[in-house]
């Protein structure tokens, strides 16, 4: 770690390479974030979170009883930008997003779109408010067609399938190319392309992506960057749980280290790229070249 410590900069201790089981997780003396450090992150979201357009609070959650895996996350979203969160395995990235989208109990803290309360609120209720979720697995319908597979994505509005197979279309032309092709003789970047069209379908105002780039040739997973730039760029906001973390970090507007469930660190993507700190705890053994 180099240069000093300023005063109010959140402070890292080094972390082990191993990664960590539940039970550690639920450990207190496992956590590498100090309270300091905690407090001076927090201080940091109450500021930036004014007005968000998606705000988690202090959110603490897990699979099974008694081990949480969130401890006390926070995050905001504003209106149109691409938020990044990037951290260890184990960290509660995929967690977060899937706590955001009612898919697991939340045990405290809040969850708000357009200052709503939407803690624990079914998945259904959140698309119909504009919330999309693209899940790392098993996120197409391998024995639908492509366009099947598209309708499926606006279940709840059908008679906007014409308009919005349009506009998903402009955005990844090979879903109309082979809109009549099973879903499962597709290879993984193109079922990537897939699940990102169907969720778009409902047209959200907030796209929570896990992974995207997971499993995908390097050719692939630049695709997939540059198509989340783009939907970003129609108005979409969008948060990225990514592996790739410097990739990740050149083409997101601020970005979450998060650790053993915790906000570790945030920023912009740039300063992150560029902080000591990060790049010697994190980025060293989270970034690939690319």
């Amino acid at each position: 770690m180099t240069g000093a410590q300023q005063p109010g900069e959140p402070r890292l201790v080094p972390v082990p390479d191993e990664i960590a089981s539940a039970e550690e997780l639920a450990d207190d003396t496992a956590l590498r974030v100090d309270e300091t450090a905690v407090e001076d992150v927090r201080a940091q979201h109450e500021e930036g979170a004014e007005g968000a357009l998606l705000r988690a609070d202090s959110l603490v959650a897990g699979y099974v009883p008694g081990v949480n895996i969130l401890n006390g996350a926070d995050l905001y979203l504003q209106d149109s930008e691409l938020i990044g969160i990037i951290g260890p395995n184990g960290a509660g990235k995929s967690t977060l997003l899937k706590a955001m989208f009612g898919l697991i109990p939340v045990r405290s803290g809040t969850i708000t779109l357009r200052g709503q309360d939407i803690t624990s609120a079914a998945a259904h209720v959140l698309v119909s408010q504009g919330l999309g979720y693209v899940p790392q697995n098993n996120n197409v319908f391998p024995s639908l067609t492509l366009e099947e597979n598209l309708q499926m994505g606006v279940y709840l509005r059908p008679r906007s399938f014409a308009k919005r197979f349009q506009f998903v279309a402009e955005l990844f032309p090979l879903l109309a190319e082979r809109r009549k092709q099973k879903a499962g003789a597709l290879s993984g970047g193109e079922r990537q392309m897939v699940a990102m069209g169907r969720a778009l379908m409902m047209e959200p105002s907030v796209l929570l992506l896990d992974e995207p780039s997971a499993g995908l040739s390097p050719a692939y997973q630049d695709e997939v960057f540059i198509r989340c730039r783009r939907i970003n760029a129609t108005g979409v906001s969008i948060i990225m749980v990514e592996q790739n973390a410097r990739r990740c970090l050149q083409i997101c507007d601020r970005a979450y280290v998060l650790d053993q469930g915790r906000n570790a660190y945030t920023g912009t993507g740039r300063d992150l790229l560029e902080d000591p700190k990060v790049i010697e705890l994190y980025l060293g053994t989270l970034a690939k070249v690319v």
